[in-house]
């Protein structure tokens, strides 16, 4: 078999990137403003952020749930596709970067829109439950891997037959083809993908995204 070629990879990319994600001064703001603020540089690309503005409108979502929050850029992106009157519920651990993505989202023009819940996530997720939150349409996990199992149990109690779950980062650049890996991200993730492939309650396939590395969207849909 051939080796990658990044090149041709990497112009790909910025091919599908021209033609259907143009220049966008609030997520080019928000992308500037994460960098500043010395945020780490893990956001979705561009074309993954269209995949889930997509994925949002083609569910009708009007209620949708982040795990993972950064500096908003992914957030901006379901926020916008939210259906009229929809609401985004995003949770993010650290508090400087929910006040980043607070600021972003409001100079996006979707702030009102968006709740953002500052604290661990599996603890967010059980005050939801506890409090009787309706259920979500889509769901979106793209936080620390370790958490991906713990955060797909709680969130199905905030689901609905139809509610769509993705999850980002989840090929990890092969390495969670090892049957043992060294990393505890690399085994959360491959946990993760084991769990959707068996779990009774959902229908699930991994889209393979090859930008400078080779990683993927777990899409999964519940029965």
């Amino acid at each position: 078999m051939e080796p990658l070629n990044e090149q041709l990879v990497e112009r790909i990319d910025r091919y599908i990137e021209h033609l259907f994600t143009p220049a966008d001064a609030a997520l080019t703001q928000d992308l500037k403003e994460a960098d500043a603020a010395g945020l780490p540089p893990i956001q979705v690309s561009p074309n993954q952020g269209k995949l889930l503005y997509l994925l949002v409108k083609i569910v009708g979502a009007k209620r949708i749930l982040e795990i993972g929050t950064l500096g908003g850029y992914s957030t901006t992106w379901l926020a916008r596709a939210l259906a009229p009157g929809g609401i985004l519920v995003t949770l993010e651990r650290e508090a400087k970067h929910a006040e980043i993505a607070r600021r972003n989202l409001e100079r996006a023009g979707v702030g009102g829109a968006v709740d953002i819940r500052v604290g661990p996530a599996s603890e967010s997720l059980q005050d939801l439950i506890r409090k009787g939150a309706e259920p979500f349409d889509l769901v979106f996990l793209d936080a620390d891997k370790v958490g991906y199992v713990e955060y797909l149990e709680l969130s199905l109690q905030l689901s609905r037959p139809g509610t769509l779950i993705l999850a980002d980062n989840v090929i990890r650049n092969g390495l969670v083809l090892d049957e043992h890996p060294d990393d505890a991200t690399d085994r959360g993730v491959r946990a993760y993908n084991q769990a959707i492939a068996r779990h009774p309650r959902l229908e699930s396939l991994i889209l393979p995204i090859v930008r400078k590395r080779i990683d993927g969207m777990a899409i999964s849909v519940i029965r």
